[in-house]
């Protein structure tokens, strides 16, 4: 590894806080604006999702925690306030989907997804500022996640509710997702948010519910005979999967590992390192494209490659494929990292304007592509900066 590489990471970390700085503070109507467009326009009146605002609360409390710097602290402050006082339901619990610009409420339903990356971004916060309220909200989130979600005869997490905590008939995350009541995504990112959760403060209860979901993913969701994630299941946990995302598997493989670590448990990490390094070396073998970047999807229905080349893809393969290799000193996984990593600040950081594109210089301009948006947050490419740095500290010092 060259020593340079962090020095690297370093710079494009804070050209990345830098860039959100400058440019999506909401003056107008606080916290911060929905939208900017892939040409830098600020749409001021777009509506704000919880998933983009708790984000922005993780990656700014992160990065004040990992620099010291008192204005990424100050945006952090910005953000809490923001998800605290407007997305917050007061009355019902939980965190609302989304708001008008106003921080009026626009769409009540709980998603257990955004419950989530609500206790996620709490929880950094909660770091940060031990003296706030963060961890108090956060840990309530978590109860009524395990009250509200949770499949008690079949196992796992349910995807969304109502309000009022009731069923829906539409359990959607997004258009682009089945309507399947289980999902490899929701799960994956209550295992992220609940180990956030127990590394603020050791919980017995936080602890069993991350081996539980360690669990799932062990016996449910990943496929054994591929080594990929089964992507949407029913109640009774049958594959409805149409496609293998292997963004996803990359980044599941080094979210698994960082649980694991949390909860320190000697056995558990012999367990899980075979696995983690299986899922890794599955993504390396099929699904990294001519120029060293990982590819999207693939529709195993339609016999289909999702070839676009997607900024959080690449974000979640550097961390992926470096903590694979921290794993098993195999330089396979260092050559794809150093890959990735070649590809982003060619094709996939935007030089002139600032930020990442959504899609790669080399991919048709899509649907959807912005700087800033409900789902594009500084949280893949920030995250990747600095899991990447503390890696590759780690790996001088091993």
């Amino acid at each position: 590894m060259d020593n340079n590489l962090i020095a690297e990471f370093r710079c494009e970390l804070h050209a990345i806080a830098d860039w959100w700085m400058a440019n999506t503070f909401d003056q107008q109507h606080g916290g911060f604006v929905g939208e900017i467009s892939v040409a830098g326009e600020r749409h001021i009146n777009a509506n704000k999702g919880v998933i983009l605002n708790t984000r922005i609360l993780w990656f700014f409390s992160e990065l004040a925690l990992f620099t010291g710097n008192d204005n990424y602290k100050s945006a952090a402050l910005r953000a809490y306030n923001y998800v605290v006082d407007h997305f917050i339901d007061k009355d019902k619990g939980g965190v609302f989907w989304e708001l008008g610009c106003d921080g009026v409420c626009l769409n009540d339903r709980k998603q257990t997804y955004a419950q989530a990356f609500a206790i996620y971004g709490l929880s950094a916060y909660a770091r940060l500022q031990p003296e706030s309220q963060a961890h108090a909200h956060a840990l309530a989130l978590f109860k009524l996640i395990e009250a509200h979600c949770v499949d008690a005869s079949l196992g796992g997490y349910l995807e969304a509710f109502s309000c009022d905590w009731q069923p829906l008939e539409d359990m959607r995350l997004s258009d682009r997702d089945l309507n399947a009541p289980k999902t490899m995504n929701t799960h994956l990112h209550v295992l992220e948010a609940y180990t956030a959760l127990y590394i603020v403060q050791p919980d017995r209860a936080v602890a069993k519910a991350i081996r539980c979901c360690l669990s799932i993913f062990d016996e449910r969701i990943l496929n054994k005979e591929n080594k990929h994630l089964r992507m949407f299941q029913t109640l009774d946990w049958q594959d409805v999967s149409d496609s293998i995302s292997y963004g996803h598997d990359i980044e599941c493989s080094w979210l698994m590992w960082e649980a694991v670590e949390a909860l320190g448990d000697e056995a558990l990490s012999t367990y899980y390192r075979p696995i983690i390094l299986a899922m890794a070396e599955t993504v390396l073998s099929e699904g990294v494209g001519e120029h060293g970047e990982v590819l999207d999807a693939f529709n195993f229905v339609k016999g289909e490659l999702h070839p676009d080349r997607v900024w959080w893809v690449q974000a979640e393969a550097l961390v992926g494929f470096l903590n694979a290799y921290a794993l098993s000193s195999e330089q396979a996984y260092s050559r794809a990292f150093e890959n990735v990593w070649a590809f982003i600040r060619q094709y996939q950081i935007d030089a002139d304007k600032g930020e990442w594109h959504w899609l790669s210089i080399l991919d048709k301009p899509a649907v959807g592509d912005c700087k800033v948006g409900f789902w594009k947050a500084p949280y893949h490419n920030g995250r990747a900066m600095m899991e990447v740095c503390k890696l590759l500290v780690k790996l001088e010092n091993d």
